[in-house]
């Protein structure tokens, strides 16, 4: 079964044969270079690669992967994505790229699925907080608050006026976050940086979300340059940010939930310095260790009568998308039932 390998040391990577060759590269103070025992990878085994560090690579290498339709996911030295090595399209579709310009270009279209968007988004925060709100949390007044504010979403006539009321919702919401985690305060949401423990993981795990995104878009015929709720702009995929706004919820929010208050990150796995806080190395491995097990997880689909995974959950709702843009079906977002 292919899977995602995460390479968190700078190196090289080669092919060798139908195997990738990683060779972790250690620098000295002195800028001299000592190379580590490397790591020989199948390609059969690959699903998509996260590079965090320095990656040196031929276009050989590049050719290979694209031939075996592996992505490669780039990352700064601050966490932050970067931009993808993505294999050439194999599901273009002409009809699928001028249905969805279409339903961009049409005002009440795309003003209803980015509603959709946050509904589903809503309504997955809701169910976050219901499920600690039972486990003695008080977090009744949040919950109301955003039923409220999710109603208003019914009569929002314009795509800046839903992204407004999304706003106040994320504020509502995060604001929660210290009653629900036992020994870290989030305080304000921070970004870049993150300035605190709480903020570094959630910026974290939503670019994990948002690069799973991309590869399961990329694995339709959708146009991941093309969304509706955010709008389209040079040098990213806003399609992604789009559906992952659905995930986060349920994925991220609940892995970080999950590892701090069950203890598996405490301070010594982060690196702070003046007004930032970053995940240090073994931080990272902790957490996307966590966040292989939530996409992993499985449970049993309403419609479809079997059980799915959260990762393969994505797709689906990719699919979903496209049935609604190529007139096939109404989307509907995924919402939480249990």
């Amino acid at each position: 079964m292919k899977r995602s390998f995460y390479l968190f040391n700078p190196g090289i990577m080669e092919r060798r044969d139908n195997t990738l060759k990683f060779t972790p590269v250690v620098v000295n103070e002195d800028n001299t270079e000592i190379k580590q025992q490397p790591r020989y990878i199948p390609i059969e085994d690959v699903a998509e690669l996260y590079a965090f560090g320095s990656l040196r690579a031929n276009s050989a290498l590049f050719n290979f992967l694209g031939q075996k339709g592996v992505p490669v996911h780039f990352f700064d030295y601050y966490e932050n994505y970067t931009g993808s090595f993505m294999p050439r399209e194999s599901l273009l579709s002409g009809k699928a790229l001028l249905a969805q310009t279409s339903a961009y270009q049409n005002k009440k279209k795309r003003v209803e699925l980015a509603r959709k968007f946050i509904q589903g988004a809503a309504w997955n925060m809701v169910m976050n907080l219901n499920y600690y709100n039972r486990r003695g949390k008080d977090l009744q007044g949040v919950i109301d608050t955003i039923k409220r504010l999710s109603g208003a979403l019914a009569d929002a006539k314009a795509v800046d006026e839903i992204m407004g009321i999304e706003g106040n919702i994320r504020q509502a919401y995060y604001a929660a976050f210290d009653i629900i985690l036992d020994d870290f305060n989030m305080g304000a949401r921070t970004k870049q940086p993150p300035e605190n423990e709480v903020n570094a993981l959630i910026s974290f795990g939503n670019m994990m979300c948002y690069t799973e995104t991309l590869r399961a878009v990329h694995q339709t015929q959708l146009n991941p340059t093309i969304s509706f709720l955010h709008t389209p702009g040079e040098r990213r995929y806003s399609l992604c940010l789009d559906i992952s706004e659905i995930f986060k919820p349920i994925i991220v929010d609940r892995v970080v939930f999950k590892v701090l208050n069950k203890h598996a990150l405490n301070g010594s796995h982060f690196d702070k310095k003046l007004n930032k806080c970053l995940l240090n190395e073994k931080g990272k491995k902790i957490f996307v260790k966590a966040m292989e097990e939530r996409y992993d997880e499985t449970f049993r689909h309403r419609s479809l009568g079997r059980n799915v995974s959260y990762k393969h959950l994505i797709k689906l709702e990719c699919y979903k998308l496209l049935k609604d843009i190529l007139g096939i079906e109404e989307y509907k977002p995924f919402k939480m039932y249990w």
